[in-house]
């Protein structure tokens, strides 16, 4: 919610005063002439600096409750615009000359929600227009959970929810400017937590044991390997296999050619969640 403070400096007519004692009359003959009336009270201009610390709430409905004025309109208007508007409404009821000043205190209706795999998710202010990579440089970057796509989360004008998807490698690698969209108050920035893949490799590689990667980039056969430490001297490079198991429990074996795979004569097989690498070692 939008907060103003209005500082009205006024000037203002105030009754003057008339003699400072009361009039005497003394008592003398019907011969003696009347006294005069005493002169007539006159208006005297009183200059007076008045400061009216008044910190309204713009509600829902764009409007304001001030005192003298009562409810009035301010959806739209810029701090000048209601300035001008304040002073002819005061000028034309209460006061002469009124002096306004308005500030805005603090934009509390703009705000943008950013959740997920980002360094400090919450609520931020949005200070003026904001871009998607502004406000997730603000929420502290994305992590490294992050998935392969986030998404802006936006309200429709027939009350339904639109999910923008932008692809997070196009957004920051290729750095395509039309997905660095235009982000609206009361969007949601929603980065999904990728899901965990587990992968082992075993046999004549140097460092044997399981690696952990995410499924929106998944790992390859020689991926694998080169995180595996790569090869030892005594590795078989033409009968490599590849345990997986199936969604039924069953288990299939899967023999590669690693020496193939490098001359780029089969494909470099990519790896699921689960499969188990044996590197087979050579006895001469």
């Amino acid at each position: 919610m939008k907060r103003m403070t209005l500082l009205l400096a006024v000037s203002v007519l105030m009754p003057g005063s008339g003699p400072s004692g009361p009039a005497s009359v003394l008592a003398d003959d019907s011969s003696q002439s009347p006294p005069a009336p005493p002169p007539p009270a006159t208006m005297a201009p009183l200059e007076t600096g008045v400061d009216l610390a008044l910190p309204p709430t713009v509600a829902e409905k764009g409007t304001i409750s001030l005192p003298l004025l009562g409810e009035m309109a301010v959806k739209g208007l810029t701090a000048m615009q209601l300035e001008d508007r304040l002073r002819e409404a005061l000028s034309r009821k209460y006061l002469q000359d009124p002096q306004v000043s308005v500030f805005v205190r603090e934009f509390g209706s703009k705000k943008v929600s950013v959740i997920g795999a980002v360094g400090k998710p919450g609520v931020y202010q949005m200070l003026g227009p904001r871009t998607l990579l502004q406000v997730l440089s603000e929420a502290g970057g994305l992590e490294k959970e992050a998935g392969a796509n986030l998404f802006v989360i936006r309200a429709a004008a027939d009350g339904a929810t639109d999910a923008i998807p932008v692809k997070i490698s196009d957004l920051l690698m290729n750095r395509d400017p039309a997905l660095n969209l235009a982000i609206n108050p009361g969007d949601v920035i929603s980065v999904p937590i990728d899901r965990p893949v587990y992968v082992y490799v075993d046999g004549a590689v140097k460092t044997p044991g399981r690696l952990e990667e995410i499924a929106s980039r998944p790992i390859t056969l020689l991926q694998a390997i080169a995180k595996a430490g790569g090869l030892t001297e005594r590795a078989n490079l033409k009968s490599i296999q590849i345990l997986r198991r199936g969604s039924n429990g069953t288990q299939t074996d899967l023999r590669v050619s690693l020496k193939k795979i490098r001359q780029g004569k089969d494909p470099d097989p990519t790896l699921e969640d689960g499969d188990v690498v044996v590197v087979p070692e050579t006895f001469f």
